[in-house]
């Protein structure tokens, strides 16, 4: 990746406008996972890219599954 790129993907991720609430929402961030505003508090997920949404539904759709089927 390169320098320029990676600083341009950093910007975004810092603007708040970017951010509603403790959600990351940026449709045009191709990153699936990203730094949350402060990097000491982890990463998140990026609910503008549709994998994110999708992945956490699955998630949520085995843990419910789980309960009715063991």
């Amino acid at each position: 990746m390169k320098k320029l790129e990676k600083e341009f993907l950093e910007s975004m991720s810092k603007n708040p406008n970017n951010w509603k609430g403790i959600f990351y929402v940026n449709g045009n961030d191709p990153r699936l996972i990203v730094p949350k505003l402060n990097p000491l508090f982890g990463w998140t997920l990026n609910f503008g890219n549709k994998y994110a949404i999708i992945g956490l539904l699955l998630i949520l759709l085995i843990i419910v599954a789980s309960q009715y089927f063991i």
